[in-house]
């Protein structure tokens, strides 16, 4: 909690600018603060947001240490790899968010030619940010795949067995996290985490030989 109390305070410093990202994937938009406190609700959201993102890899290591009693020392010594795969994951899952952002607004921005897109600041803001952290959280799911192998939960011929329903589940989950439900943003995201559930199965069944 302290960490993301933290990253806020930095967020607050810096919302304009991060304000001002967060703005660029539709930047043919046009916005609009209707309500008397919107643009102060904006600013309290961008520095969670932010305060969540620079305190990932704390909350990740808090993660990792309360389920590590139940680990063997074995499987404990994966620590650093696995709390520094689930940050770089985290990070990269709302980077490829961020880029997928602006064909996703193409996309949905054009489906009626003659209506002019003006967007409400707060509704907008508040899209992006579940859309980047549906993806940053999403990225996850290989680590907490990885660890359910490590703890002997499952093994690499399950997941092998298992692909066909992987594949269903992907792209059902992605349908539900993803804000838009559109067909191009949940391919954006489900194409990605079926590559991430074949690389963790060759992790489990090279590395931990599961």
């Amino acid at each position: 909690m302290a960490a993301v109390v933290l990253g806020s305070i930095v967020g607050l410093v810096f919302a304009n600018q991060i304000t001002d990202i967060l703005r660029v994937p539709c930047n043919a938009c046009d916005f609009q603060a209707i309500a008397p406190a919107e643009e102060f609700s904006v600013l309290m959201k961008v520095a969670v947001f932010a305060g969540v993102f620079l305190g990932s890899p704390v909350i990740l290591y808090q993660l990792w240490a309360f389920i590590s009693p139940a680990l063997t020392s074995r499987e404990r010594k994966w620590a650093i790899p696995v709390v520094t795969a689930s940050v770089v994951l985290f990070a990269c899952g709302i980077a490829f968010g961020y880029w997928s952002l602006p064909k996703a607004f193409e996309f949905l921005t054009g489906i009626f030619l003659e209506v002019e897109s003006n967007f409400r600041l707060g509704e907008y803001m508040s899209f992006v940010i579940r859309f980047l952290l549906a993806f940053g959280l999403s990225f996850l799911y290989p680590v907490f795949l990885f660890g359910a192998a490590a703890a002997g939960l499952v093994t690499s011929r399950q997941l092998a067995r298992g692909r066909r329903w992987a594949v269903l589940l992907i792209v059902v989950a992605a349908a539900a996290i993803t804000p838009t439900g559109d067909v191009l943003t949940l391919s954006f995201l489900s194409v990605p985490l079926y590559l991430f559930y074949e690389t963790t199965y060759w992790l489990v069944r090279l590395l931990l030989r599961k």
